[in-house]
C-alpha cells in the first residue's frame, strides 16, 4: 500500500531507495527497589556502563576518516562533554544512593530533570540540545541493558539506503559510515539539530518531525524523500516513481551545471558585482567555504565554543579558532559576531535566568552585563585580526546607548592589547546585526555609528511577526514575504546606503535563491549563507538585470496583497 508522510524539510533533493530502519535502546525503563547491600553494585555498574559509554565514542572519535564531514568530530566532542559532565555522570549515582534504585531509573530521571530545563530555553539552537542529552542518555542505557550499538546490517553497494530512525546521534551515524546512504528520515529533530546540521554538510536529502515514520516504515520498503517539500513516499506507484526519478535526474543535471560556476565571478547582467559570503560555525567548515567559491566569511557564529562546557572558554583558546579561520581564508573577509547566546543556559559561572529568554538577558545584553567575559573575547577577535582581515559583529543591538557601551568596551580591549605590545589591526571594522524591529526602523543611527551592517532575517522575522519557527502550530504563519518583513528590509538596504556603509543579509533569505532577485531589487550587494546554497545563488545573481529586477521590487513593496505578492516574486523569477 502506498501512503505519504509529511514533516520538515531540513536538506534539500530527492532520494529513491529502501529503508533500512535503526533501533534505539527505549527509555520506557523499569524502576525497583534494591536492598541497602545492593547499592554500592548497582553504582559500580552505573560507572561500568558510563565508562563503556565512554571509550566507544572515543574509539569513534580517534577513527573519523578524513572524508568525514569536519561537523562529525566537534559533534563526538559535545557528546564526550554532555557525558562526562556530572550533572550526567555523577547525579544518577547519588539517586541510586538515596533512592536505593536501579540505575536505569536513577538515569532517567536525571534526564527527564533535565529536560524540563531545556524545554524552558527559548532560543531554537540550545533548545534542540536537549536531543543531544537523549542521544547520550539513550547511549548509557545500551550499556547498562547490554545492547551496544551495531553498525546496520550490510547491504549491498549497488542498493540505495535511506535510513529511518526515530532520532540520530552524531556518534550513531559515525557507525554507519562504511554506507552511501542516499538520505535520513526521522521521527523528531528540525532545522538547527545535529542531525540537520550533518545532513546538509553531506548535501544530503532529509526530512525530520515525521512523528511516526519509524512505525509506519517496514525495512526494505521503497521510499522517495523530498528534502524540500518534506515529504516521505511510501511504496509508490510506477506513475509517481516514475515522475520522481524524473525530477532527480533534472536536479543532479542542475547541480553538475552548477558547480561550473565556482570560479565565476558574482556578476549580474549589466556589470554589478555581488559579494557572496558563506555562514560557519566551525574553523573545520573553511574547507567548505572555499569549495563553494565563497568570497568571504559573512557570519562566523562564535558560540560554538561556549556551548555545553562547564567553563568558559579562554582567551588563547578563542584566538586559536578565530586566527584559524583568518588564516585559512588567505586575505579574504572573516566577520566574527560575539557571543550571541541567552542567559537561561549556566555558561561556566553567568548564572542568570530569565522568564523569557529571547526577549531577555542575551547576545549583546549579557556581554554587556558580563565585561570581563565580554573582555576575553573582544581581545581574542583583535588578537586575530592581525592574521588576516577579520571583521567584528554585535548580534541584537536594539538601542544606541548599548551600541556605545559595546563601542567603549572595544575601545579598552585595544588599549590593553597595545599595552602589552600585542598586535592587532586597530583599524578593524566594527559591524551591527540588525534583527529586531527597532533596530531596522532606527538603522540609519546605528549606520552613522558603524562600519557595516548586517540583517539577521531568521530572528527580524521571528521577532516581527511575534513567530516561533520551531512551533509546529505556528510554522505556517512564518513569512518572510509578509510585506512588513520587505518594509523593514527596504528601509535598512537605504538606510545603509545613505550612511555609505555596506550591509548584507545573513540569514535564511539570503540562501533562498526564490529570493535573490527581490533582495537584490531592493538594493542589496552581500549575501552569506550555508556554503551548500553559494551556487545557486550565484546562477539568480548572473541571470539578472537590475533596472529589469528594481522596477518589479518596487510594485512589490506596494502591495500588501498576499497572493499578488507571490504571483509578482513568480514574475521576478520566470
Amino acid at each position: 500500500m502506498s501512503f505519504t508522510i509529511h514533516g520538515t524539510g531540513v536538506s534539500g533533493g530527492i532520494a529513491i531507495g529502501f529503508a533500512h530502519l535503526v533501533s534505539h535502546a527505549t527509555l520506557e525503563v523499569a524502576h525497583y527497589v534494591l536492598p541497602k547491600e545492593g547499592v554500592a553494585t548497582e553504582v559500580a555498574r552505573f560507572d561500568a556502563a558510563v565508562a563503556a559509554a565512554r571509550a566507544e565514542m572515543e574509539t569513534l572519535r580517534e577513527h573519523i576518516p578524513h572524508s568525514a564531514p569536519s561537523e562529525f568530530g566537534a559533534f563526538l566532542d559535545l557528546h564526550l562533554m554532555i557525558l562526562n559532565d556530572s550533572t550526567l555522570s555523577k547525579v544518577p549515582r547519588q539517586i541510586i544512593q538515596a533512592q536505593q534504585c536501579n540505575a536505569e531509573w536513577a538515569l532517567k530521571q536525571q534526564m527527564e530533570s533535565l529536560l524540563e530545563q531545556f524545554d524552558e530555553i527559548e532560543d531554537s539552537y540550545l533548545r534542540e540540545r536537549k536531543a543531544d542529552v537523549i542521544q547520550v542518555v539513550e547511549r548509557v542505557l545500551k550499556a547498562l541493558l547490554g545492547h551496544p550499538s551495531r553498525a546496520p546490517v550490510a547491504l549491498s553497494p549497488e542498493q540505495s539506503c535511506i535510513l529511518v530512525a526515530r532520532d540520530l546521534s552524531p556518534a550513531d551515524m559515525m557507525l554507519f559510515k562504511q554506507h552511501q546512504f542516499a538520505a535520513f528520515i526521522t521521527d523528531v529533530g528540525g532545522a538547527t539539530s545535529h542531525s540537520a546540521i550533518i545532513a546538509r554538510s553531506l548535501n544530503i536529502p532529509s526530512v525530520m518531525a515525521l512523528h511516526h515514520a519509524r512505525q509506519l516504515i517496514r525495512e526494505q520498503e521503497l521510499l522517495i524523500v523530498d528534502g524540500e517539500q518534506g515529504v516521505v513516499i511510501v511504496n509508490p506507484d510506477r506513475q509517481v516513481l516514475a515522475e520522481y526519478k524524473l525530477r532527480q535526474n533534472q536536479l543532479d543535471l542542475e547541480k553538475q551545471k552548477l558547480k561550473r560556476l565556482k570560479s565565476a565571478r558574482a556578476t549580474t547582467l549589466d556589470g554589478v558585482p555581488v559579494e557572496l559570503h558563506a555562514n560557519i560555525e566551525l574553523p573545520q567548515d573553511v574547507g567548505q567555504v572555499r569549495e563553494s567559491g565563497a568570497t568571504g566569511v559573512g557570519l562566523f557564529r562564535s558560540e560554538f565554543l561556549f556551548l555545553n562546557r562547564s567553563d568558559l572558554p579562554g582567551e588563547d583558546e578563542q584566538f586559536l579558532a578565530y586566527r584559524t579561520v583568518a588564516e585559512e581564508m588567505r586575505g579574504r573577509p572573516v566577520t566574527i559576531r560575539t557571543l550571541d547566546l541567552g542567559a537561561d543556559k549556566h555558561l561556566g559561572g553567568v548564572s542568570r535566568l530569565s522568564a523569557n529568554p529571547a526577549l531577555g538577558l542575551r547576545a549583546i545584553r549579557l556581554c554587556l552585563a558580563e565585561p570581563q567575559m565580554f573582555h576575553a573575547q573582544l581581545r581574542a577577535i583583535l588578537r586575530a585580526s592581525h592574521y588576516g582581515k577579520v571583521r567584528l559583529l554585535l548580534p541584537m543591538l536594539s538601542t544606541l546607548s548599548e551600541l556605545q557601551q559595546a563601542l567603549h568596551l572595544i575601545e579598552n580591549a585595544k588599549r590593553s592589547l597595545r599595552e602589552e605590545d600585542v598586535p592587532f589591526d586597530p583599524a578593524i571594522e566594527v559591524g551591527g546585526m540588525i534583527e529586531i524591529p527597532a533596530a531596522a526602523l532606527a538603522a540609519q543611527a546605528f549606520a552613522r555609528q558603524l562600519d557595516f551592517l548586517s540583517v539577521g532575517t531568521n530572528d527580524l522575522i521571528q521577532y516581527t511577526l511575534a513567530i516561533d519557527r520551531t512551533d509546529d502550530t505556528v510554522a505556517h504563519l512564518y513569512d518572510p514575504l509578509h510585506p512588513a518583513i520587505l518594509q523593514l528590509l527596504a528601509h535598512t538596504i537605504k538606510a545603509a546606503d545613505r550612511a555609505g556603509v555596506s550591509v548584507s543579509v545573513c540569514g535564511e533569505m539570503a540562501g533562498d535563491a526564490t529570493l535573490t532577485k527581490l533582495l537584490l531589487g531592493m538594493g542589496l550587494r552581500v549575501f552569506s549563507m550555508h556554503p551548500a546554497h553559494l551556487l545557486a545563488v550565484k546562477q539568480q545573481v548572473l541571470k539578472s538585470s537590475l533596472p529589469e529586477v528594481s522596477g518589479m521590487v518596487q510594485k512589490m513593496l506596494k502591495t500588501d496583497d498576499p497572493e499578488k505578492m507571490r504571483a509578482l516574486l513568480a514574475k521576478l523569477n520566470a
